[in-house]
C-alpha cells in the first residue's frame, strides 16, 4: 500500500488547492480567453489578427498538504528523507492533499469577425487534479512497525481515500458578443487520459505480535487505476493515444453595466473519460498474516500484494473536476479590486478569491488573499506586462508556502518553514501576429466582412426556445 499511496501523491506532484490564477481572470490576456470562454483577447484597432503561445511556456500548478504529516512531508521534499519519526501517531488524525495543474503545451487563437467580436482558439494542455485524505499511521508502518505497540489491537488506521487523474485536453473555443454589453462562449474538448488512480480503504485493522515476529494486517475497500504497477509508467502513457477517450465542455457568459461593473459566470471542464485501457477495479475485504518483519521490503510487498492479487480487469467512467465560477469586478483609475467565488461540482474544493491589481499604464501587479474550502488561507502575487500584442505574466497563489518550500529546497533543510506545505507557480507567454484588426472605416481587410449572411451562433441558438 506504501507505493499506492506514494503513487497518488507522486503523479499529484507531477502537476505540482484548486487555485486557478484568479489574478489573470478578467484582464483579457490569451489565458484569461481559454479558461474563460466568453472573454475576449484583441482589440480593435491594436491588436493584430492571430495569437498563440509559439510552444513557450504558458501552464499553472498548484499542491497543497494540511495535517500533522507536515515535517515529514518537508523532510521527504526538502531533505529526500523518508522518515517518520516526528509524526505523532495514535491520534485518528487525517491529512489532506490536494493539487492540480493546468499546462498549455500549443495555443492558437485567431480574430473571425468585428460586428460580433468573434473570436475562435484551439489548444492543447494537460491537466491533472488530485484530492488525497490519509492517516499518519498510513506513512509511519512503512518506515518501521517499531513504532506501533506489541500485543495492541488498532482499528482504522490505515483508512485513505484519494484520487489523481490526469489527462490531454484538445478544445475549441468560441466566443461572441451578443451586443455591446453582453458576450457568450464556449469550450468544447476531447480528452486523451493518461492516468488515473483511486484507493479507498474504508475499514482497516493491525496487530503486532507480542514477540514482533509477525504481524496481522487486515483491509477493507477498492482500488481503480489504469496501471498494476508505478514502475509500469514510463514517457509512452504520456503521449496521448485515446486509448482512455473523453469529452467535456466549458460554458459562459460576461455583462458590463453602464457603471463599468464586469460580471461573468462560468461552468468548466464538465465531461468525463472513459478509463478502457489496462484498467482495473479491485475490491479487497482481506486479513493477511506477515512475517519475516526484519526484511521490510517483503512486508511492503507482502501488504501491496493485498490488492495486486485481487485484481480484476474492469472499465469505468469518471467524471472531470467541473467548476462553477463567478467573478465581478470594476476599475477605479489604477486600481481594480475583484472577487471570484469558485466551487468544483464532482470533488471537494473551492475557493474565494480578492483580487487587488494596481495598473500602471501596461504593467500591473496584483495581490489577491485567497481562502481554499479545504480549510486554508493563501496569499497570492503577480506580475504582468501586457500590451496589445504582447504579455507575460508570472506569479504564484501562494506566496508564503511556496518560497519556504523553495528556500528549504535549495538549503536541503526540512526544518524551513512552517504551517502547511505548499507550492504553487504560474507563468505565460503570449504574442499576437498577423495583419492589425481594425474598425471598417480604417481597415483595408475586414474580418466578417459577410456576417450579415453568417449572423450570430448565439444568437441562432437561442432562436430555438423562443416561442413563436
Amino acid at each position: 500500500m506504501k507505493k499506492l499511496l506514494l503513487a497518488l501523491l507522486a503523479l499529484a506532484c507531477f502537476g505540482v488547492a484548486n487555485a486557478q490564477q484568479y489574478a489573470l481572470f478578467g484582464t483579457k490576456t490569451m489565458f484569461d480567453a481559454f479558461e474563460n470562454p466568453s472573454q475576449k483577447s484583441f482589440t480593435l484597432d491594436s491588436s493584430r489578427k492571430f495569437s498563440s503561445n509559439f510552444l513557450l511556456p504558458y501552464f499553472g500548478v498548484n499542491a497543497i498538504n494540511k495535517g500533522g504529516s507536515k515535517f515529514f512531508i518537508r523532510r521527504l521534499t526538502q531533505e529526500g528523507e523518508y522518515n517518520t519519526s516526528g509524526i505523532p501517531i495514535g491520534t485518528g488524525e487525517i491529512n489532506h492533499f490536494f493539487q492540480n495543474s493546468n499546462i498549455y503545451l500549443a495555443t492558437f487563437r485567431l480574430f473571425k469577425s468585428y460586428k460580433y467580436q468573434k473570436e475562435m482558439g484551439f489548444s492543447w494542455q494537460i491537466r491533472s487534479d488530485a484530492n488525497i485524505d490519509y492517516t499518519n499511521e498510513t506513512l509511519a508502518i512503512f518506515d518501521s512497525f517499531e513504532r506501533f505497540n506489541k500485543g495492541q489491537q488498532y482499528y482504522g488506521l490505515f483508512d485513505t481515500k484519494g484520487y489523481e487523474q490526469s489527462y490531454h485536453q484538445f478544445s475549441f473555443t468560441y466566443r461572441e458578443n451578443w451586443n455591446k454589453r453582453l458576450a457568450f462562449g464556449l469550450k468544447a474538448s476531447i480528452l486523451s487520459g493518461i492516468l488515473y488512480n483511486k484507493l479507498d480503504i474504508s475499514n482497516s485493522y493491525l496487530y503486532i505480535d507480542p514477540t514482533a515476529s509477525a504481524l496481522l494486517i487486515g483491509l477493507n475497500g477498492t482500488y481503480s487505476s489504469n496501471f498494476s504497477d508505478f514502475n509500469e509508467v514510463d514517457k509512452k502513457n504520456f503521449f496521448p493515444n485515446f486509448k482512455n477517450p473523453g469529452l467535456s465542455l466549458s460554458f459562459g457568459t460576461n455583462y458590463t453595466t453602464k457603471k463599468g461593473l464586469f460580471l461573468m459566470a462560468n461552468i468548466k471542464d464538465l465531461g468525463f473519460i472513459w478509463w478502457r485501457s489496462n484498467t482495473q477495479r479491485t475490491t479487497v475485504n482481506q486479513s493477511k498474516i506477515i512475517e519475516d518483519l526484519g526484511d521490510r521490503n517483503n512486508t511492503n510487498q507482502e501488504i501491496k500484494d493485498i490488492f495486486l492479487l485481487s485484481e480484476q480487469s474492469k472499465k469505468f467512467l469518471t467524471p472531470t473536476n467541473a467548476k462553477l465560477d463567478i467573478y465581478l469586478s470594476k476599475r477605479y483609475g489604477f486600481y481594480k479590486p475583484g472577487l471570484a467565488v469558485s466551487k468544483s461540482l464532482f470533488y471537494k474544493g473551492g475557493d474565494i478569491a480578492l483580487v487587488n491589481a494596481f495598473i500602471a499604464n501596461n504593467f500591473s501587479g496584483s495581490i489577491t488573499p485567497l481562502y481554499n474550502f479545504n480549510d486554508v488561507f493563501m496569499v497570492g502575487l503577480q506580475g504582468k506586462y501586457q500590451t496589445p500584442n504582447f504579455e507575460i505574466f508570472m506569479g504564484t497563489d501562494n506566496l508564503v508556502a511556496t518560497s519556504f518550500q523553495t528556500y528549504g529546497l535549495l538549503k536541503k533543510d526540512a526544518t524551513i518553514g512552517s504551517g502547511p506545505n505548499g507550492a504553487s507557480f504560474y507563468m505565460g507567454v503570449g504574442i499576437k501576429f498577423g495583419n492589425v484588426v481594425n474598425h471598417p472605416q480604417f481597415a483595408d481587410v475586414i474580418p466578417g466582412i459577410n456576417d450579415k449572411e453568417e449572423g450570430s451562433f448565439f444568437k441562432n441558438l437561442f432562436s430555438v426556445f423562443k416561442r413563436k
